[in-house]
């Protein structure tokens, strides 16, 4: 499928690369015409990422293409101003195909289009997870008792200082980052790997994502937790890393109260990614009371 699909993007072979700083401005601009922004789509999600799924991109007038080879070759959403596509006579999509993480608006488009030649099944373990930011922030009511009860018990037992990330913090935030894969009971788990890896080419380059929001905290001088998020939107925040050393009660949710209070209160929504159906992860992102969920399909396009 590879070869057809490069050469259908335009009139003429397209060479798909490894995504590049150089080119974030290009793919942000398609991005920002997307119905519905879900994370994965995120310029830092591809871009930390791209290594560890061999995650290439091509362009077409319209569109960023998208294609994932490890640990198999499939291709994503493509991303840009889905309404403007005519897909009914898309010449990528006349070849067929199977494409993942695709979000709930651009698959009615294309069922609509394309009527009985699209399938989908849900992915649930790919949804976002989405919060309302205030909520976050206050914690008021019964819903959020116990974490504004940990809260308050870290405030009321830790000498803790809050700090906004910058260049000067990466090297420490990459230290309790190597301390936290070192707490883990998995520590040869390769998820954990991957993902300590996306980590540390993302804040390695701090300065060059302008997008880019931190903060972290200290106890005694001493950095425990801290928070990496992009700016997708004016009013959206994608969180997309946040650890924390669990030896400190309350740090969690320590870290997520206090980054939002102090880099997202100009934000309505925080995104915090998916659950990739890992039951703890899922029961902790369902016990903040989501306001609601970026809907994804596995959906499956017959050819002509």
């Amino acid at each position: 499928m590879a070869p057809l699909f490069a050469e259908s993007i335009c009139d003429h072979s397209v060479e798909f690369c490894t995504p590049s700083l150089e080119q974030r401005d290009m793919y942000v601009e398609r991005f920002s015409h997307c119905l519905q922004k879900a994370s994965d789509y995120s310029f830092v999600n591809l871009w930390g990422w791209a290594e560890q799924y061999g995650l290439t991109w091509a362009f077409s007038n319209k569109c960023a293409w998208i294609r994932q080879n490890n640990p198999e070759p499939v291709f994503w959403a493509p991303v840009g101003p889905w309404e403007e596509v005519d897909w009914a006579n898309c010449a990528v999509l006349a070849h067929g195909g199977t494409f993942i993480r695709v979000p709930q608006p651009l698959y009615a488009l294309w069922k609509a289009a394309l009527g009985d030649r699209v399938s989908a099944e849900e992915s649930r373990d790919q949804w976002d997870y989405v919060y309302d930011v205030h909520e976050l922030i206050t914690l008021e009511g019964k819903r959020y008792a116990k974490k504004k009860a940990l809260l308050d018990k870290f405030k009321d037992k830790y000498d803790f200082r809050y700090h906004s990330m910058t260049t000067d913090c990466v090297e420490y935030a990459l230290d309790l980052q190597a301390e936290w894969i070192e707490w883990r009971e998995f520590r040869d788990s390769k998820a954990l790997l991957m993902e300590n890896a996306a980590i540390a080419r993302v804040l390695k380059s701090w300065e060059e994502l302008p997008c880019m929001r931190g903060g972290y905290i200290t106890v005694d001088g001493n950095m425990v937790a801290y928070t990496v998020a992009e700016a997708i939107t004016p009013d959206t925040l994608v969180v997309h890393f946040e650890k924390g050393n669990t030896e400190f009660e309350g740090v969690y949710q320590a870290i997520n109260q206090m980054f939002l209070a102090n880099e997202a209160a100009d934000c309505d929504i925080v995104n915090r990614e998916q659950d990739l159906s890992d039951s703890g992860l899922r029961k902790a992102k369902l016990s903040y009371n989501p306001s609601g969920f970026l809907k994804k399909y596995k959906v499956t396009v017959a050819p002509e």
